[in-house]
């Protein structure tokens, strides 16, 4: 079963429920974009899934009003990337914004490039660049590197799932990739170990995220989009339903005795549901109305709520 159309809030209600998908503009944060659009959408309940560097621009999902409850638990966590890269350069930063540490002229051919890309698909360890936001000791790693240190961090499991050279410049020794890959992947660090696999070193020069969560850069809205959207009152035209991110799940609907009673945070006898497959179900009300997420418990043979993303009017 399909997600239900998005509803826009009841008269009355000033929050708005589900997600719209920014196109990050640079030099934003993501927090940036989330305190932007508190002020367009007059409400606090806000809260973007996924940090993109404030270089980086391309596809944020917002998540709004009860929504945001859900912004821990989505299941699709891979997302892809086009960036563009310069060889003989490595910096503090391991993009162009950085300052520069090494510098050389390099002369890499397509074959080699092609060859070092190879070796940086599937499975792999990577090392958290400083300028980042991983915590070690409860610190944030570039609140250190602002200062100058440099501490010991430990690496991450990351899965590269496709990365395809889109285009190579050997004149100007530059070039861009397209990279699919799971949750926690550094593009920019990707980069870096490029260049030092190559021998020469290399910075990320841009970076468009083109795909999270299962949103496209085509269903991204602009800043100025988004506000004028509001002004002429069809902002809720432009959000997308929660549920879209949890299709993956089974769907199980319940009477409106049963609805009431998740609602009010109950568990229900497995055996009064239809056969569940999976660990994890979406559940639907009666009327079609997404609530959120539960597992069936086989030992006590239970329904039990995972997290409710619903309230008293979805009844």
């Amino acid at each position: 079963m399909g997600a239900a159309p998005f509803q826009p809030p009841m008269e009355g209600l000033d929050l708005y429920q589900g997600i719209i998908c920014v196109n990050k503009p640079a030099d934003f944060t993501s927090f940036d974009v989330v305190a932007k659009l508190r002020g367009i959408c007059k409400q606090k309940k806000i809260g973007h899934g996924g940090t993109l560097d404030p270089m980086a621009t391309g596809v944020l999902p917002v998540f709004l009003g009860r929504c945001t409850r859900a912004c821990d638990i989505v299941p699709i966590q891979d997302k892809a990337y086009r960036a563009t890269v310069r060889l003989g350069l490595v910096t503090d930063t391991q993009d162009t914004t950085g300052r520069v540490l090494e510098e050389t002229a390099p002369q890499v051919t397509r074959s080699q490039l092609e060859e070092v890309l190879a070796s940086f698909r599937g499975e792999m360890d990577q090392l958290p660049p400083m300028y980042s936001a991983v915590k070690v000791n409860g610190v944030r790693l570039y609140k250190l590197a602002r200062k100058g240190d440099e501490v010991e961090r430990p690496t991450r499991r990351i899965t590269v799932y496709r990365l395809e050279l889109e285009e190579f410049d050997q004149e100007n020794q530059t070039f861009a990739i397209q990279v699919h890959c799971s949750k926690g992947t550094y593009i920019r660090t990707l980069c870096h170990d490029i260049g030092r696999a190559l021998g020469c070193g290399a910075a990320m020069d841009t970076l468009i995220r083109t795909q999270a969560m299962g949103f496209s850069l085509e269903e991204c809205y602009s800043f100025s989009e988004i506000q004028q959207a509001a002004d002429e009152g069809r902002l809720a035209g432009l959000l997308q339903p929660v549920e879209r991110v949890f299709l993956s799940y089974p769907a199980v609907e319940l009477d409106g005795e049963q609805t009431k009673k998740i609602l009010n945070g109950a568990r229900l006898d497995l055996e009064r549901l239809p056969p569940l497959a999976g660990e994890t179900v979406r559940v639907r009300s009666h009327t079609g109305r997404f609530l959120g997420l539960a597992r069936p418990d086989r030992e006590t043979g239970e329904l039990v709520v995972v997290k409710l993303l619903a309230g008293e009017d979805d009844q």
